[in-house]
């Protein structure tokens, strides 16, 4: 769908936070050359920086850049666009946006809205558009590259390829239900359309194996700190964190809250959660931090349950179908005839001297990476493909348990589940499925 042709030009810093050495604005829509012709002079061609001066209609030099045009649709939304490289003071950067303010159809853009017209204009699909906000957020290189491999649209391909399967598979039931004397539709075809279905349930099964995969590359690994008062959980948190940032005190009850920090470990972002310690208590603020603590470790990913190795021993917290680390604490005030726990999931350290640290990072590190060890095939990356690819598998599944039933609600389950794919990828054609019959059977000759 193409852009009208009146709507506004848009302009915007498309550069990072001033000062800096560089400023890029950016003009998108019909008037944008119009626009940069105004300020700079006659325009350089197409793809070629160019140096000009830049001036306010009365002829007062604003700065002197780099000018750089795009006509549309070979340009990043599809528009005419153009790009102004000038010194990055705030000043410069505010004086040229007043000017550009000032020239009537044009104003100031609105968050995200270079991206919308480029998915508008056809130049990208919403898993795209996603991909480069994921891009532009990335903290950690294995963010990065799963952002670089999203955006190269290879979840737009897959998905459109499903959403192929179900056209198809629809229009032969239709063509069968709409069609039935033409020579050219072939009787008897839902067989057919069960079993590419049954195979697609298949495949869209394998994708969301993954899910977990995918967030946890964009969200983090979280790694639960628990265990019971003074165990030396907050001392642990700053030790792995390598500075300060949980109170550590004697007294029981200290930590109230859960506090987080994220670590970057081997390019994997890893967010440590300190929590407050477990025990039985009538305080109405420590137990509400109680539960915070057991929501934190019901979250996480990994839990640590950190153990005073100088105290009685405590009793386990369990918590099912999560991965635990015992974690002895304090081990620099145990003499070497001391005998505590030595489980392959036991580590002994102290937060005094550094002992056992490294390897608790290598073991919390060796946890992450598994938990992200996947195929190169395409990932879900975000909760909105995974709900609407769950929406499609239950409507597949519906499609696969109504072999008795008329064809019509048949036909009904498949374009349900195709529109939820259509909806990851943001194209809804009603016109596709016309398209499929009329090219497959050629009716209507």
């Amino acid at each position: 769908m193409q852009s009208r042709p009146d709507m506004d030009t848009i302009f915007a810093l498309s550069s990072g936070r001033l000062p800096a050495g560089l400023a890029v604005i950016r003009l998108s829509g019909p008037a944008a050359f119009e626009a940069v012709r105004a300020m700079a002079g006659d325009l350089p061609p197409p793809r070629y920086m160019a140096r000009r001066a830049f001036r306010t209609p009365t002829g007062a030099l604003l700065d002197r850049g780099l000018l750089v045009i795009f006509p549309g649709p070979a340009s990043f939304t599809g528009e005419d666009c153009a790009e102004l490289h000038l010194h990055g003071g705030k000043a410069v950067v505010a004086a040229v946006s007043r000017e550009l303010a000032n020239i009537p159809g044009i104003r100031i853009a609105e968050a995200g809205e270079f991206s919308q017209r480029a998915f508008t204009n056809g130049k990208f699909d919403l898993t795209t558009a996603e991909a480069l906000a994921d891009l532009i957020e990335a903290e950690t290189e294995a963010q990065r590259r799963f952002a670089v491999e999203n955006a190269s649209g290879r979840n737009a391909t897959l998905y459109a390829r499903w959403r192929d399967v179900l056209i198809q598979g629809r229009a032969l039931i239709e063509a069968e239900l709409d069609f039935p004397e033409e020579d050219d539709v072939p009787g008897s075809v839902s067989p057919q359309v069960w079993a590419s279905v049954e195979d697609l349930v298949r495949e869209i099964d394998a994708h969301l194996v993954h899910q977990r995969s995918g967030e946890i590359i964009r969200d983090g690994f979280r790694v639960a700190i628990v265990g019971a008062p003074n165990a030396g959980k907050s001392s642990l948190l700053n030790a792995l964190a390598r500075r300060d940032v949980a109170i550590v005190s004697d007294e029981p009850g200290t930590t109230r809250d859960t506090v987080e920090v994220a670590l970057d470990l081997e390019g994997l972002k890893v967010i440590l959660t300190d929590t407050a310690g477990i025990r039985e208590t009538t305080g109405t603020i420590e137990r509400e931090g109680i539960a915070r603590a057991r929501a934190a470790a019901d979250r996480a990913d990994l839990v640590l349950l950190v153990k005073d190795g100088t105290g009685p021993a405590a009793p386990d917290a369990a918590w099912p179908a999560k991965r635990t680390l015992t974690v002895w604490s304090k081990t620099d005030l145990l003499d070497d005839t001391d005998s505590r726990e030595t489980s392959p999931d036991a580590i002994r350290i102290s937060t005094l001297t550094g002992d056992g640290v490294a390897d608790l990072v290598a073991r919390i590190t060796a946890e992450a990476v598994k938990a992200v060890a996947r195929t190169a095939d395409p990932l879900p990356f975000r909760e909105r493909h995974v709900n609407e690819l769950t929406a499609a598998r239950r409507a597949l599944d519906s499609f696969i348990h109504s072999r008795d039933a008329p064809l019509e609600l048949a036909a009904e389950q498949l374009r349900m589940a195709s529109d939820s794919l259509a909806r990851i990828i943001g194209v809804i054609d009603t016109e596709d499925l016309l398209d499929v019959v009329f090219s497959r059977f050629c009716i209507g000759k």
